[in-house]
């Protein structure tokens, strides 16, 4: 292993007294918008000392990426930077793309948020690695991928000699995520810029990933800048805390302090809007101590659920939606055989409940999704919509059928079509179901953004023209232009910041309050499902692994996994956070030990 540059050692008490790695002052960005010049970030000014993680937090739009990427010197052509930014004494702002590329990579280096797109398709993850260690050190081919090897350990990738060769499609996603890291330290950087590096991971993966950052930070005594909207991962994390809003910085603070008293009034609302797991059914601490009071209290509340459930079979309810020993199965290629990716799955949600699924990626939760709106077809058992079983239907015969049931996508930009207005985006289900006229149409249109909380002129812009969350309400107003028995939510806040995601969650609250309507959530966010769900099912691996109202499953889990989805998540609390992290670690060690 290559030297750190930044040799030192230091305790959390002395570490601080150092000499900053970084030290940015008056840091402006700008953009050159139709020969006006529109302010990005402006007087941002901190430090970071080595092995300090330091976290720039913030809405969509408050100029903590681009302040960040003014450092590397990777704007736009039509942006500017202005200020100063000094690494160990050299200044990063103004200097020549020669010197920056000698920087980049090797004294300082980024982690991105999502590592398909970072990573090269046609090159195997270890020559990634290997290349970057050659354009900066005169290591040898065969040292340099001696050096690879070691980095695929160090992060955790099995078999990394094997793995070495496997190319990035062949990674699950925390894989690929370590494969960045990996790349990233190839050639120990002084300072590490992490860019939302966790938000595309489900809890577990992410969970590992974090752990994986805190021990490489205390190995290593590198810098860690942080750029995140999840108040979860900062209250794991870091140390400290830049809050930016519209570009400034209005508020800096030890983690802890900032957690605990927050002075700034939009620091509140940030905090205010994270889901906190526990703030609904108590608090939810997963002690894996205990079994049998568990157990015993789980089966309470198992017996309530029953008799609830049984009162709305006695009175004659028709669910509003019923999988009975489910499989699905993806075809195989080049004649082998279908991959089964669910494993007989049921369950029921009766008209007006919420039902969360929830599980890691690769579970079968959006493959159940789309085979509950008729976008998959299933390979066994039967899939009943307000009491009609849908698997045995022609596509023609379904046709009458969809205005009973909606999907809302995790992504509003990919779902919407581009070249149609919002307006005609909204009407067209209701355009091609029930014939409206032009004025009838118009009415409701109007109506239906006004439901989503939208100004009725946003009918005529595209969908490039809005935000994230306004984008995110169209498919709603879309998916609830039919007034359906059923929605289908699939992961509709993950690609949301924190504030949004707060206010697209309150909406689906009111609407469902309002027009009753039976949802299937789908998340890997127990917090978010907590807040919304009656009921929770836990997938793993295709399949049901527990299942039971939301108060049985969150505070009295059965499964051993579900324990492990619980302990997971991070909460914005850094002490309740440091407690569930030992949880974690001792379930986990639990596990290997059994």
């Amino acid at each position: 292993m290559t030297m750190n540059k930044y040799p030192q050692t230091f305790t959390d008490e002395t570490r601080l007294a150092d000499e900053p790695i970084l030290t940015v002052k008056d840091l402006g960005v700008d953009f050159n918008v139709e020969n006006t010049w529109m302010m990005a970030a402006e007087g941002v000014s901190y430090d970071i000392h080595p092995g300090e993680i330091l976290a720039i937090v913030g809405e969509s739009g408050s100029g903590k990426s681009m302040s960040s990427m003014a450092l590397l010197g990777l704007l736009p052509r039509n942006g500017r930077s202005t200020g100063s930014a000094r690494l160990l004494g050299q200044e990063l702002i103004g200097a020549s793309q020669s010197k920056l590329r000698k920087i980049r990579g090797n004294d300082i280096a980024m982690i991105f948020q999502e590592p398909m797109t970072a990573l090269n398709p046609v090159l195997t993850v270890g020559e990634q690695i290997k290349e970057v260690i050659e354009q900066h050190t005169e290591a040898s081919p065969a040292r340099a991928k001696e050096r690879a090897v070691e980095l695929l350990r160090m992060v955790e990738i099995p078999d990394p000699e094997q793995r070495y060769e496997s190319f990035p499609h062949q990674f699950s996603g925390g894989q690929r995520q370590r494969a960045m890291i990996a790349i990233a330290l190839a050639n120990d950087p002084i300072l590490l810029i992490a860019d939302e590096p966790t938000t595309a991971l489900d809890v577990t993966v992410q969970a590992e990933v974090l752990e994986l950052l805190r021990k490489l930070n205390r190995r290593l005594n590198s810098a860690v800048l942080l750029i995140t909207h999840d108040m979860g991962v900062v209250a794991d994390l870091a140390d400290r805390v830049v809050v930016m809003e519209q570009g400034k910085i209005v508020e800096t603070a030890p983690a802890k302090a900032l957690f605990a008293s927050p002075r700034e009034p939009y620091t509140r609302r940030l905090l205010d809007a994270v889901p906190h797991l526990g703030s609904r059914v108590g608090g939810v601490l997963v002690d894996v101590e205990v079994v049998d009071g568990a157990l015993q209290i789980h089966e309470r509340y198992a017996e309530t659920d029953r008799l609830r459930r049984q009162e709305h079979h006695d009175a004659g309810t028709v669910p509003a939606l019923e999988l009975a020993n489910v499989d699905i199965a993806y075809p195989g290629r080049f004649r082998h055989p279908p991959t089964k990716v669910v494993h007989d799955v049921s369950f029921t949600i009766n008209p007006g409940e919420v039902m969360g699924l929830v599980g890691e990626s690769g579970s079968g939760k959006s493959t159940i999704a789309r085979a509950v709106t008729g976008l998959l077809k299933t390979s066994a058992g039967r899939v009943s919509i307000a009491g009609t079983d849908i698997t045995r239907l022609t596509t023609r015969q379904l046709l009458p059928l969809r205005k009973k049931f909606a999907i809302v996508f995790q992504d509003p930009a990919a779902s919407l079509n581009p070249r149609l207005s919002i307006g005609d985006s909204i009407g067209e289900p209701l355009y091609l179901h029930e014939k409206l006229s032009r004025t009838a149409l118009n009415k409701r249109v109007e109506a239906l953004l006004e439901d989503v909380h939208l100004p009725v002129h946003f009918r005529n812009r595209y969908p490039h023209e809005l935000s994230g969350g306004q984008r995110q309400r169209v498919g709603i107003a879309r998916a609830l232009s039919l007034r359906p028995s059923l929605l289908v939510a699939d992961e509709p806040t993950s690609a949301l910041d924190v504030s949004v995601q707060s206010k697209v969650l309150a909406l689906l609250q009111e609407l469902q309050r309002e027009q009753g309507f039976a949802c299937l959530f789908v998340s890997h966010d127990l917090a978010v499902v907590e807040l919304l769900a009656s009921h929770i099912a836990v997938l793993r691996e295709g399949h049901m692994v527990e299942q039971g109202s939301t108060e049985q499953v969150l505070l009295h889990p059965q499964a051993a996994y579900t324990r492990k989805l619980l302990a997971a998540a991070p909460v914005p609390d850094p002490d309740e956070q440091a407690i569930r992290r030992n949880q974690r670690l001792a379930l986990l060690g639990a596990g290997a030990a059994g």
